[in-house]
């Protein structure tokens, strides 16, 4: 018997290297994407690479809220920071290489009541479970996260 799974569907209409994307259901979501003037964009809208990072901090936030219930903790506010090093030389240009980010690394400062050992396990439970997370750490970039524990206010 596999695994039950959820499908995620985005469908996208666009021309040049602007989008309307669309994410079907009861509760249909609409968002557009663009890039920056140095790719042909108007940068009218956030780049597919800032909206992957955005799932990355996103995803995070999510998949901590559900770990933090599962540990009997409670959460505030969440603040992310992710950078990714992108070589624009492959997309830009087609020279030879990987098109991935060359390294992504997050900061996450979260306020929380768990004491230290039970953050070191939301901390790496949130990573493991986050399928952002997989997805980057599985690619083969640079990987590097740092998490900071706030008080609870």
């Amino acid at each position: 018997m596999s695994p039950k799974t959820v499908p995620f569907v985005v469908q996208a209409q666009g021309t040049g290297v602007a989008q309307q994307l669309t994410v079907p259901g009861e509760n249909q979501h609409t968002f557009q994407a663009d890039t920056y003037p140095s790719f042909g964009g108007q940068d009218a809208a956030p780049s597919p690479l800032s909206y992957a990072l955005g799932a990355l901090t996103s995803c995070n936030q999510v998949t901590g809220s559900i770990v933090a219930q599962g540990l009997g903790v409670q959460l505030g506010t969440w603040t992310i920071h992710v950078q990714g090093d992108l070589n624009p030389a492959v997309i830009g240009t087609g020279a030879e290489g990987n098109a991935n980010f060359d390294r992504v690394a997050v900061r996450v400062e979260v306020q929380t009541d768990a004491d230290e050992a039970t953050f070191e396990t939301l901390r790496a439970e949130t990573e493991r479970r986050c399928p952002v997370t997989q997805l980057f750490k599985r690619s083969g970039l640079e990987f590097s996260s740092e998490w900071e524990r706030l008080p609870l206010s």
